[in-house]
């Protein structure tokens, strides 16, 4: 028995306990009376005492050990999925496609209208405020062109109403198809977003034609040239005339001279073919003819007998541009091969009369040849030594092909040319033409014409002071050649 007592103050405390009592309490401090209450969802309450003096040794029961165990015993609830159905706006709803509606309200306002095109450019510029244009561009289209919706090869729909009112059913004049240009025009200006989708249905028309009588393919080609010519349309839908179908029956030749003559009667060659150049259709021309007939003769015979020389004399030009393209990169391939300057000379007068190019042409195509052979040195100084060295190789081939004073005077004209657009020749002008004068490529006659009368207006003060003492000295070199003969006489 103890003898002494010792009062002890006992404080107690009634907890709750989280999850983080783990840490914040230390079972060597504290000594516990629990109750275990019933089961429940919640952390069971406790009753700590703690001795003051810290004498006394805990009771034999962690209880931070039984929460976190209560704790995880629980039983979690899974996760599940809910959730609700939200009505959908009205605006949102995705509209079923049904053109039928549409349709019926076009063929009405156009029956409404009839013949008067101006009427129907107002009708079509009010009813885009009411009908879905954007949803509905290819049936707006195809009505306007046949008068009902055409099913796939160019045919009218069974089951639909049709208008007599529409291009295909107008007369076949200029007049007639300028005018319904015109309603196409004011219609794509007033709506641009319908630009890309006239596109798309013209070249879905083109790729139809066979389904379409004669006359109507005529109306079509007309009406698409007047467009082209307004620049309403790319260049770019003529590619539905190389359809290995319409191209094998003729039908794209036949349909390409009434679209032709249509643009030419409404703009000149020049802006024809910077609009067939500016989408790459110069060099196509020839695919509206099937590949057996696919030549630059055949090509010129056909559209010349059917009065469109312009057009045959350009395709012709463009076929030459591609030769001369082709030639100049050969040349260039056996000049850096460094094949016998006689065999390069044989292969150019080969190509000339296969080509029919003249020797002018020619001796420019051999000149651009020979400069872009070799990778020129960035030095000034030095570059006029490497261009002399290379020129004094290739001046064989640059006579063989100057026999005439015009291609002497188109060798100089070159010359001039090259060395202005390239700073660092600036200075070798004058070596370049003296050398070339040297190994007889270019006559005394043809520098003194140069010199005052055709030269080029690029760098003409540099060039003509360099040239100044070789063209006194070559003209007092032909007057004592005169006096010479004069004498001897």
């Amino acid at each position: 028995m103890f003898e002494e007592v010792h009062e002890v103050r006992t404080l107690i405390y009634e907890v709750k306990f989280n999850a983080t009592l783990k840490s914040s309490l230390h079972p060597a401090h504290t000594h516990a009376q629990i109750e275990r209450p019933p089961e429940s969802t919640t952390p069971p309450s406790c009753v700590l005492m703690l001795d003051s003096n810290d004498m006394f040794k805990p009771i034999v029961f962690n209880y931070v050990n039984y929460v976190v165990s209560f704790m995880s015993n629980q039983r979690q609830q899974k996760p599940t999925l809910t959730g609700q159905r939200f009505k959908t706006r009205k605006r949102d709803e995705k509209e079923r496609f049904d053109p039928s509606q549409f349709q019926e309200s076009i063929i009405q306002g156009l029956n409404q209208t009839g013949t008067d095109l101006e009427a129907v450019a107002k009708f079509l510029d009010a009813s885009g405020a009411k009908l879905d244009y954007r949803r509905y561009a290819e049936t707006l289209f195809d009505i306007l062109v046949a008068g009902g919706m055409l099913a796939p090869g160019g045919t009218l729909a069974d089951d639909v109403t049709c208008t007599e009112f529409c291009l295909f059913k107008a007369q076949e004049d200029m007049e007639t198809m300028q005018a319904y240009a015109q309603v196409f025009n004011k219609l794509i200006r007033r709506y641009k977003y319908l630009e890309k989708g006239f596109e798309e249905e013209i070249k879905k028309l083109l790729l139809f034609l066979k389904g379409f009588t004669e006359s109507e393919r005529n109306k079509l080609a007309m009406l698409t040239g007047i467009l082209l010519a307004n620049g309403n349309l790319s260049a770019s839908i003529l590619s539905s005339l190389f359809n290995e179908n319409l191209v094998k029956e003729g039908v794209s030749a036949c349909f390409a001279v009434k679209l032709f003559k249509s643009w030419l009667s409404e703009k000149d060659i020049g802006s024809v073919s910077a609009s067939l150049r500016k989408v790459g259709m110069d060099n196509r021309l020839m695919e509206l003819f099937p590949a057996n007939k696919r030549s630059c003769e055949h090509f010129s015979k056909y559209f010349t007998d059917a009065g469109l020389k312009e057009l045959s004399d350009f395709a012709r030009n463009q076929q030459s541009i591609g030769a001369r393209k082709e030639l100049q990169k050969e040349l260039q391939e056996q000049m850096s091969r460094g094949d016998p300057l006689k065999d390069i000379i044989a292969y150019t007068r080969e190509e000339i009369k296969k080509n029919n190019i003249s020797e002018q042409t020619m001796i420019g195509l051999i000149w651009s040849s020979v400069m872009s052979s070799v990778e020129w040195n960035k030095k000034e100084e030095l570059v006029t030594e490497q261009a002399i060295k290379l020129l004094k190789q290739y001046s064989p081939l640059l006579k063989a092909f100057t026999s005439q004073g015009l291609s002497e005077l188109t060798l100089l004209l070159k010359i001039q040319e090259y060395c202005y657009d390239n700073i660092h020749f600036m200075k070798a002008f004058q070596k370049i033409v003296v050398l070339l004068y040297k190994a007889d490529v270019l006559s005394e006659e043809a520098i003194l014409k140069w010199y005052n009368e055709t030269h080029l207006a690029k760098g003409k003060s540099v060039f003509l002071e360099q040239m100044k003492k070789f063209v006194e000295w070559l003209k007092n070199a032909e007057e004592e050649s005169e006096s010479e003969e004069e004498e001897a006489d």
